[in-house]
């Protein structure tokens, strides 16, 4: 199998040509056809995510095969495999955990530590193959674009699990969405497709007109913190902020969003720290709180509305697995509008 893995933190990756393994149990061998790139794959390439203050967290290591927004082929199952067979092509959950812990027994594999997600702790799909240990993790994506479906298994992940955590909108709750990138604008589709109207914020005008072309009626310069005002006059505070971004800047704009008794919903990487005064929190009564991706169930019910044709396509960019290192380069400069896909037909 063929497969580009990781090396000095920020260096090119390697390409490495290897043994295609066989599957035993209930494994399921998968043929990539195409794998989505994520900011994650950014940090993990890059060696770490910064933390504010100086500090870092040292992620990543060499060696290691990326990519966790995988839509393949089954090309070979283990003697215990249920429910697949050769030639059935799915959706991959990547986020899986151990299947032993009481977070697991909860159904909350995503959160399981350390777990065995895809492209994060195990080998990715920035291969040819990747093993998949049980067919459970496996989804039907209905009639969508291969590509297209790849991106469910994070970017649309990640935006229904934040979405999810509002609960039940009241008449009159209104939602702002932080970043207009890949994440963002799949939020924007899901929320839309949820009866939501949501005003969408960035500071690149061509990702606000993307979101405008989406039927996004209010959008703003998120570069000039008077807009979170304007924002919050307008609308007497959002009831909730999704962050997509997670920069010390982009934090502070969406609580300047919000009303009291707001929440903020914290999902991107970007890094930094905050800093505010602690009895802010008890004095305006508002909620911070981090999603990270989403449970099988979360990924059940997204992939059904991605059947039922609820969810509008985002712009996808098709590129060679071969031009992994330059998509992750692309993707880190701020070049890529929607989302990039490595394919390998």
């Amino acid at each position: 199998m063929l497969s580009y893995q990781t090396g000095a933190p920020g260096a090119p990756l390697v390409e490495v040509e290897s043994d295609t393994p066989v599957p035993s149990g209930t494994e399921v061998l998968v043929k990539t056809l195409a794998c989505g790139v994520c900011h994650s794959d950014i940090h993990l390439h890059d060696g770490g995510f910064e933390l504010g203050g100086g500090k870092r967290l040292e992620v990543g290591r060499e060696g290691h095969v990326l990519g966790h927004e995988i839509y393949g082929e089954v090309v070979a199952v283990g003697p215990d495999a249920e429910g697949v067979k050769v030639g059935d092509r799915r959706v991959v959950y990547p986020w899986i955990g151990c299947g032993e812990c009481a977070v697991c027994q909860r159904g909350d594999e995503q959160l399981c530590t350390p777990g065995r997600a895809l492209g994060i702790i195990v080998n990715g799909g920035f291969a040819s193959h990747v093993m998949i240990p049980h067919a459970k993790y496996l989804f039907d994506k209905g009639d969508v674009a291969d590509s297209l479906a790849a991106t469910y298994a994070c970017s649309g992940l990640t935006a229904y699990g934040a979405i999810k955590k509002l609960g039940e909108l009241a008449e009159g709750d209104e939602v702002v969405i932080i970043g207009a990138g890949g994440v963002g604008m799949m939020a924007i589709q899901i929320a839309r497709a949820l009866g939501m109207d949501p005003i969408v914020v960035d500071i690149d005008p061509a990702k606000l007109e993307a979101a405008q072309q989406l039927g996004i009626s209010r959008t703003y310069d998120s570069s000039q913190m008077d807009t979170a005002k304007a924002i919050r006059k307008a609308t007497g505070g959002a009831y909730a902020a999704l962050d997509f971004v997670g920069a010390e800047a982009s934090v502070n704009y969406g609580l300047t969003t919000l009303r009291k008794g707001g929440m903020l919903v914290v999902v991107g990487l970007y890094g930094g720290a905050l800093t505010m005064p602690i009895p802010f929190l008890p004095m305006n009564a508002r909620i911070i709180q981090g999603s990270y991706v989403g449970s099988p169930e979360d990924m059940a019910a997204l992939m059904a509305m991605v059947r039922e044709g609820k969810i509008a396509p985002i712009e996808i960019h098709e590129r060679p697995l071969a031009e992994a290192s330059d998509a992750l380069a692309d993707l880190k400069a701020g070049k890529v509008k929607g989302r990039q896909v490595l394919i390998t037909a």
